[in-house]
């Protein structure tokens, strides 16, 4: 292949001098780098292992690999942010792998055939009581009742499912898919008690013999802001607004609403009111490149028609006029006002300044202690101020994000397991980042993105239908295959092939390699030509036990 990175391509061997003379002074070795996705992922997933699965055709398999640390792909194929493609190395060639639509494809295979994830068989298990229905909470019971523990998760709501139920709209989240998901995790033995609020956390903990809590309760308080107002119409918050439609109950608002925020509840927020039939318009105090929504958010909105009125500030209410100021950015990025005004007409209001966790049943708590904003402080173990109480997902301070918020739910569920039984939590040494300039792109062919079906807009905008449509088999294959498997072997034969003494063999134990140091020269040819850098050149070992006379590689799908 020539192009644009061919340059690139001969960066990583260019200067390079070969170990050899007399005496060999380096020799090869096989190495798992970190892959960047999988170091990009909050849920902690092993995202080049269950890839390098859907490759092979193991559907089942690739599921089974994501259910090691994630409850709910079919969930994340449509909600995560997915960070993990934004770090993807592909991006430097032609567009990064579709991961979450890839994720997406086996989290709804898995529903229609009723799959089930594979339990380890734990004993010495004990109660553990978890706060909160959210992804965290639900991520956190799961992971727990795999270590073999008796788990409740008690809830307030009426539903399962947290702000993925009452803050996600059914156009991005249906619902049916989450139900999937969360049966399926009651269906392991979780129980999940709702309509039970919560208020005296160490009266529940005694009264139901828990020996451990995890408390996760979402960000559903919406922050207020002061704005004069006289004769105004309706003003509520963006979260109650979602949450009522997603009840079917949604409020009567006028036919012009606004919407005042610049975050991803602002944009749905907006979207929703378009589907109900209102002319949204959303105001917000900063510029598009500083507003919180992530792009894709704007783009789905600003293609639905509605507008968005950068850079402006609500100043007052006067009936159905809003006193709009202009606001202008300082080097910081921080809106100020200009002193200079203009006038927009709405007959309705909805705030989507952002929203907190109602934290305030854990202050009668000794030891517990909390940030200025109102956030419960962990330690690295995520266990809070007063032992056997952990805490996670919006309620700490983070990313509020269901990926993130799944994330601390595991993390959480293995801090709490140590705890429960003495020990320690294992905490492994991350590999070496297998980062972009160390692959060999001449390798591999341009294969751009395969892109997700979406309906159109003028079908989207009168109803609450998934916008976004998913994969089927051989696109997700193909996106499977477009995978560099990045500081990871393949099993590609390169090293076999190039070797000039014929040093490497196959492994006959299994479908590695094996290096004869005996012929070896160290001639470091193998290692210039892997395309994933899963071989690097090592100091050959001077003093100590004798080095062995061979390397053996198996192969590894991922590290982590």
């Amino acid at each position: 292949m020539s192009g644009p990175f061919d340059d690139l391509t001969r960066l990583p061997v260019a200067g390079r001098q070969h170990e050899t003379g007399p005496v060999r002074s380096h020799r090869p070795q096989y190495v798992s780098l970190l892959p960047p996705c999988n170091n990009a992922c909050p849920a902690g997933e092993n995202i080049q292992a269950w890839l390098a699965h859907v490759q092979a055709g193991r559907f089942e398999q690739a599921w089974q690999v994501i259910m090691q640390t994630n409850p709910l792909p079919a969930v994340h194929g449509r909600v995560c942010y997915h960070p993990c493609e934004s770090q993807c190395n592909r991006t430097h060639l032609d567009g990064s792998v579709s991961i979450h639509a890839v994720e997406r494809f086996l989290g709804d295979l898995a529903i229609r055939n009723d799959w089930m994830p594979e339990i380890p068989d734990m004993t010495g298990g004990r109660r553990v009581l978890v706060i909160g229905a959210g992804p965290s909470g639900l991520s956190a019971a799961y992971h727990l009742k795999r270590q073999g523990h008796e788990v409740e998760i008690r809830d307030a709501g009426p539903v399962a499912g947290g702000m993925m139920n009452f803050g996600i709209p059914a156009y991005r989240l249906p619902r049916d898919i989450l139900r999937a998901e969360i049966r399926r995790i009651e269906r392991l033995g979780v129980r999940i008690t709702l309509n039970h609020r919560v208020s005296d956390l160490q009266a529940e903990k005694v009264s139901g013999q828990f020996d451990a809590v995890f408390v996760a309760v979402g960000a559903h308080l919406s922050r207020r802001v002061g704005i004069p107002a006289r004769d105004a119409g309706r003003i509520l918050d963006a979260v109650s607004f979602l949450r009522d439609v997603a009840q079917g109950d949604p409020p009567k608002l006028g036919r012009r609403v606004a919407i005042y925020g610049g975050g991803n509840t602002a944009m749905d927020a907006a979207r929703v009111a378009l589907r109900l039939g209102h002319e949204p318009l959303i105001v917000y105090r900063r510029d598009r490149a500083h507003m919180p929504a992530h792009d894709f958010e704007a783009d789905e909105v600003l293609e639905e028609g509605i507008q968005i009125h950068w850079l402006r500030s609500i100043n007052s209410i006067e009936g159905a006029s809003m006193k709009i100021e202009l606001m202008e950015l300082d080097a910081d990025g921080r809106a100020h006002g200009t002193g200079r005004y203009e006038t927009l007409q709405a007959d309705d209001l909805i705030l989507a300044l952002g929203q907190d966790s109602d934290s305030a049943f854990l202050k009668q708590i000794e030891g517990i202690q909390f940030q200025e904003d109102g956030t419960v402080i962990v330690s690295e173990h995520m266990m809070t101020g007063h032992a056997g109480i952990f805490s996670g997902g919006d309620m700490v301070p983070s990313e509020r994000t269901v990926t993130t918020a799944v994330g601390h739910g595991r993390k959480a569920a293995q801090n709490i397991d140590a705890w429960l039984r003495g020990t320690t939590p294992a905490s492994p040494k991350k590999p070496q980042l297998a980062s972009f300039e160390k692959l060999r792109l001449w390798y591999f062919t341009t294969a751009e993105q395969r892109p997700q079906p979406r309906r159109e807009t003028g079908e989207r905008i009168g109803g609450f239908e998934e916008v976004v449509k998913g994969l089927n088999e051989s696109q997700s294959q193909f996106e499977a295959k477009r995978c560099f498997s990045c500081g990871n072997c393949f099993h590609c034969d390169g090293c076999l092939a190039a070797c000039p003494e014929d040093a490497i063999l196959r492994d006959p134990a299994g479908s590695g390699y094996q290096i004869q140091f005996d012929r070896c020269t160290g001639c470091r040819i193998c290692v210039d030509q892997c395309p994933c850098h899963a071989m690097e050149m090592t100091a050959e070992p001077t003093s100590g036990p004798a080095a062995p006379d061979s390397s053996t590689r198996t192969g590894s799908e991922g590290s982590r």
